[in-house]
């Protein structure tokens, strides 16, 4: 904050509190340098939940004492503390081979989120704050997040998800795009093998790598409603 700023902050406690008031014009002075000396760093307000003021009112309702400077700057150092003990360093966006470049980046998102200037990144290094830059150019490139190759190898330990991306690929309806009536599957899931036994429990409950004829029948049913509409 600059004098001016330390100023108005003074004279709003004064409102709230009228012991800290100084109505000599050399006291008042003396109080806005002594005060400006130890928030000088402490920005006003910021973009993201502080507010001097906001720490001030919250002194004068929770201390019978009067608010010091010291008071203040402590309670900045608990945000910014708090801030930074939220945030997970995004991977950088510079070339990983520049660790100049690198660092560079990486500490000027930290100053940013300790200052108040960008909210915290609270996603985990598995997710990194988000997809890179460029993958929606990398998913137009390659068509899926899996690579084709990958794919076909993955068919044979998946045949029932590989089943549902070839009928789709070669124009028939999404079976499993559907709830099985018979074994009662839901969306998305493959058909179970269910054997009842004479007391009318299931003793089987198999994944099948093909869908029972009655759910591919409603499958047909919902594509020809969806193309007659």
């Amino acid at each position: 904050m600059n004098p001016r700023e330390v100023a108005a902050v003074l004279a709003y406690l004064g409102r709230l509190d009228p012991r800290t008031m100084r109505t000599d014009t050399g006291e008042a002075r003396d109080q806005i340098a002594q005060w400006h000396e130890l928030l000088g760093d402490v920005p006003f307000t910021t973009d993201h939940g502080w507010d001097v003021r906001e720490a001030i009112k919250a002194h004068v309702l929770a201390s019978p004492y009067p608010i010091l400077p010291v008071d203040v700057a402590r309670q900045w150092r608990s945000y910014r503390r708090d801030r930074l003990a939220r945030h997970t360093d995004p991977t950088p966006a510079a070339n990983p081979d520049d660790p100049a470049a690198w660092r560079a980046e990486l500490v000027g998102t930290r100053h940013a989120v300790a200052a108040g200037a960008t909210a915290p990144a609270t996603h985990r290094q598995l997710t990194s704050g988000g997809p890179h830059r460029d993958i929606e150019a990398r998913l137009a490139a390659i068509g899926s997040c899996i690579p084709p190759v990958v794919r076909a190898e993955l068919a044979r330990f998946r045949p029932a998800r590989a089943a549902r991306e070839a009928a789709i690929a070669a124009g028939g309806p999404d079976v499993l795009g559907v709830r099985c009536a018979w074994c009662q599957a839901s969306e998305g899931e493959p058909c179970r093998s269910r054997r009842v036994g004479l007391d009318g429990d299931a003793r089987g409950n198999a994944s099948r790598a093909t869908p029972h004829p009655s759910r591919v029948d409603l499958a047909v049913a919902a594509r020809a409603q969806q193309v007659a509409a």
